[in-house]
């Protein structure tokens, strides 16, 4: 029988059914612990006294538990309460591959994205010498905001990855049906699964072949009339021609499929990761994130500045920049943000070169002359990976029809990437943003002082933003613009800024850019930033941020300020999510998120692997090395993390926070002079400028001193200073949060 909303299981309340099948039903919950919703799977009463049944269902909860991917759903739980025994899960949003596939085949680079995504899932699973053995679309799910996820371990068996390998990594071997049993779902078992044989990663390969097989066509490669047909089929018959839904396929697909579909194990792939490698060469993948379904991927490089006057290069930039924030509206592209692509200013590189750094598939390129009140305006798409021209047009206009263009040229790179846009998309690109063509200008100066990111470009960037303002009053972007300045100026606590007087402007800005266009996805971001680093409002903020991904789906910052939220509220998975997303879209502004969360998260060792190339690649990257470091003294490689600790405060002097954690390093490494001449350096900095409480902090942390640390956090809370929001999961103050004051604080910012 079901469970009827309100009924508790342990510390979770029943709120709705979500499915049913033959082992029980799946709910939606309420976890009251951690006050989230979650996902139970029940395991039917008549089956709880089947002890092959229940201990399928037990395996399940070990098998997953065991592991820790993104591309895996994530179990929190397993219990029994009276004749009900569940698991605890992730709740996910959105729908089954089989959902999906039963409206149509779906285009071959969607299908390769998800085949990646599952072959990046099942590697770490065979890592851990787990093998799925029913893998099927029921059991890969697709959520709300583009990830893959592997359902259902229930039929895994652990495996021992080498002969001898029974360390604590690999769980043991053990056999968990009887020998010749049959265990699985007929038209995806491979032909040694059918005979009852020895089952390893290549058999779960087999599996996804045909998943793909059936991606691509719409139809299963074996499927017969009965059952017994199909089982028939596997083991004799081979897989008709695949004719994907776009045709032609790309060169070497059919192969790389039919590969996976070989009788003989040894012939196929051995390994998820080499599959994962042949399907990212077929797709090009590089830059592409695994696990993430592919949209139409566009970055706009920098208009070059043909104008006799080189001032007006803030005007090919703001070109550029408005392109950018047009297309970043429409939910269906991918699209590079600024950050990153102003990286490729002055070019150097093959667009083909410059797609792959940026994970683009497509590169807009244009040139601005203006002379007087003329303008001409040069725009093309180019196939990064081709050079093809896919569209261009040239615009010989006065200067007041600026925004008309750039709406033009926003539509026409959307329908030639047959992108959907919605209604109210194609609305909020037409919309001018001011009827003042030298308030926009004076706005376009703005920006381009404010992102050079600099003490004195903030500065700048206010001063012009108001200029702005006082020629417009009804400037909704220079309102925004504004507020985001100030904010940056708080959280970085800047030389003259003081945090709690930048957010208090920050926040009269923000109100009045929303009084003023309640549409803007940029305004609702900073309105849900400052909720939480500033009023700890966390409810208020996620609801804040959330409307601005729906409104802004393209603008990475509004992703990263959603994953510091759910870091600092320790939902690491979203939080990963987020920063990936971030990443995918300012995959240079962002570059480091990742592995900074994964250290937050307390998985260091995948910290340490995504940090390693980051400071290979770019050894005077500060904020990498950090990284490294923390992730090395997480793991106990003490002269390691130190020393990359001391290479990020050499490469950014003036940034006191990189040379406060290296005063804890020192203090964890039992250099407590050294970590004491860090703290005399500070108090002699705050001497002459603003240094952020929160770092002091971090030195009398790790010089155990807990007492003095709480104090200058609580002067932190009181100035809103650095980001004394995120204390309950930095791994920076992991030996405070058992001291009663410290627990205090969290309450007081409304953390439990």
């Amino acid at each position: 029988m079901a469970l009827s909303p309100g009924t508790r299981l342990g510390s979770y309340e029943i709120l709705s059914l979500i499915d049913a099948g033959g082992m029980g039903e799946i709910y939606r919950a309420r976890d009251d612990r951690l006050a989230r919703d979650v996902a139970i799977k029940t395991i039917s009463p008549r089956l709880v006294a089947d002890q092959d049944a229940f201990a399928r269902f037990e395996r399940e909860g070990r098998a997953t538990a065991a592991l820790s991917h993104p591309n895996i759903l994530t179990i929190y739980d397993i219990g029994r309460d009276g004749e009900t025994a569940f698991l605890v899960t992730e709740l996910l949003q959105g729908e089954t591959l089989r959902t999906r596939l039963s409206r149509s085949a779906l285009p071959w680079m969607d299908a390769l994205e998800i085949a990646g995504a599952v072959t990046a899932g099942l590697a770490a699973a065979h890592a851990r010498g787990i093998i799925h053995r029913d893998l099927k679309p029921e059991n890969v799910f697709l959520t709300a905001d583009g990830r893959v996820k592997i359902l259902d371990f229930g039929l895994a068996r652990s495996v021992a990855t080498t002969p001898t390998d029974t360390g604590s990594d690999t769980l043991p071997s053990t056999q968990l049906t009887m020998p010749g049993a049959m265990v699985g779902t007929s038209g995806y078992m491979s032909p040694e699964q059918i005979k009852g044989g020895q089952l390893d990663a290549p058999s779960d390969i087999f599996s996804l072949g045909c998943v793909l097989y059936e991606m691509l066509t719409g139809e299963r490669p074996f499927r017969r009339a009965t059952a017994a047909e199909t089982l028939a089929a596997v083991l004799d018959a081979s897989p008709a021609p695949l004719v994907g839904s776009q045709t032609p396929l790309p060169a070497g697909l059919d192969g790389v499929v039919l590969r996976c579909l070989e009788k003989d194990p040894e012939a196929r792939f051995p390994s998820a990761s080499e599959l994962a490698g042949a399907l990212a060469a077929i797709s090009g993948g590089a830059g592409a994130e695994p696990g993430r379904t592919r949209s139409p991927s566009v970055a706009v490089l920098p208009f070059i500045n043909l104008s006799a006057d080189p001032e007006n290069e803030f005007f090919a930039d703001g070109i550029t920049e408005d392109v950018i924030a047009h297309l970043a509206k429409v939910r269906s592209l991918k699209v590079i943000s600024r950050t990153s692509v102003m990286a490729f200013k002055k070019r150097g590189l093959s667009l083909r070169e410059i797609g792959a750094a940026l994970g683009a598939s497509t590169i807009v390129e244009g040139s601005v002359r203006r002379a007087g009140n003329r303008v001409r305006i040069v725009a093309q798409l180019i196939d990064a990976a081709t050079d093809e021209h896919m569209w261009a047009e040239t615009y010989d206009r006065d200067l007041n029809d600026i925004f008309e263009i750039q709406t033009d040229v926003a539509l026409k790179i959307a329908a030639s990437l047959q992108a959907e846009l919605s209604p109210v998309e194609r609305a909020r690109i037409g919309r001018p943003p001011t009827a003042d063509l030298q308030a926009y200008q004076l706005y376009l100066q703005g920006r381009q002082c404010f992102t050079k990111f600099t003490p004195e470009g903030y500065r700048q960037g206010v001063a012009l933003f108001e200029q702005a303002i006082a020629r417009d009053p009804r400037f909704a972007l220079a309102h925004t613009a504004l507020a985001y300045t100030y904010t940056h100026l708080g959280i970085e606590g800047v030389i003259g800024w003081e945090p709690a007087l930048a957010y208090s402007r920050a926040k009269e800005a923000v109100a009045r850019a929303l009084a003023l266009d309640d549409g803007l996805g940029e305004a609702h971001g900073i309105a849900g930033l400052l909720r939480f680093v500033c009023d700890f409002d966390w409810t208020g903020a996620e609801r804040e941020l959330r409307l601005a991904m729906a409104l802004s789906p393209g603008s990475a910052d509004i992703y990263d300020h959603f994953g510091w939220l759910c870091s600092s509220l320790g939902r690491y998975d979203e939080a990963i999510a987020a920063v990936r997303r971030a990443r995918e879209l300012d995959p240079l502004a962002h570059r480091s998120d990742v592995a900074s969360e994964l250290v937050r998260a307390g998985r260091y060792a995948e910290a340490l692997a995504e940090a390693t190339p980051l400071v290979r690649a770019d050894p005077g990257y500060a904020r990498a090395n950090s990284i490294l470091g923390w992730a090395h003294l997480k793991l106990g490689h003490v002269a390691e993390g130190v020393a990359a600790l001391e290479r990020a405060a050499e490469f950014s002097p003036d940034v006191t926070m990189f040379r406060a954690q290296l005063g804890q390093a020192y203090a964890i490494a039992g250099a407590t002079e050294k970590a004491r001449a860090v703290l005399a350096e500070l108090h002699r900095l705050a001497a002459e400028q603003y240094v952020s409480p929160y770092h002091f902090a971090y030195v009398h942390t790790g010089l155990g001193e807990h007492d003095a640390a709480i104090d200058w956090l609580e002067r932190a809370y009181e100035q809103r200073a650095g980001a004394v929001y995120g204390i309950k999961g930095s791994f920076l103050f992991t030996d405070l949060r058992g001291h009663p004051r410290f627990v205090a604080l969290l309450r007081k910012m409304n953390i439990e």
